[in-house]
């Protein structure tokens, strides 16, 4: 008896951590090559983490943001719409910044890769990225200023995911 209680207890202390809700989004180019995926998920302590893990990239330095709709479809994908804003301005420099969505910049090294985790205390999975109409992941071309409106003069978009709920 005495060994099935602390197998008991054991197996509740080393179980994985389960996590309110979680969104994936697979990320493709604007010619359609997968380019690696993102995954968000709600946290215990309520700021979500997005892990980003992104190969074949331009080197550099590259805005990155979550956006309010989940639609990549269009050529250049502007029909992810804009960044999940709430009533915030763009940018951790604007005052009453920054958005839900804003990450920091990610750089990509020379190999292509570029990988980070994130935290994002104003995003919630199911509200924010499962809602009726969805969320996208997007990468910009070039970096985010964080300070210009609405979308920190990053340029055009590069890369795109929509996210789900994992299966």
């Amino acid at each position: 008896m005495k060994t099935l209680m602390i197998a008991a207890l054991t197996g509740t202390l080393l179980a994985p951590a389960a996590y309110a809700a979680e969104a994936t989004a697979d990320v493709q180019d604007l010619e359609g090559n997968a380019l690696g995926a993102v995954r968000v998920y709600d946290t215990p302590s309520g700021v979500a983490v997005a892990t980003i893990t992104l190969t074949e990239l331009p080197e550099g330095v590259h805005a990155i943001h979550l956006h309010e709709v989940g639609d990549c479809e269009s050529e250049d994908f502007s029909s992810a719409g804009g960044h999940i804003a709430g009533d915030r301005e763009h940018g951790v420099l604007a005052e009453g910044g920054p958005h839900p969505g804003d990450m920091p910049n990610l750089t990509v090294k020379e190999n292509g890769v570029g990988e980070v985790e994130v935290f994002l205390p104003d995003i919630d999975v199911e509200r924010d990225l499962l809602d009726e109409d969805g969320a996208a992941f997007v990468m910009h071309e070039g970096v985010d200023d964080y300070e210009s409106q609405p979308a920190g003069d990053a340029g055009d978009r590069l890369a795109c995911g929509a996210f789900s709920a994992p299966e």
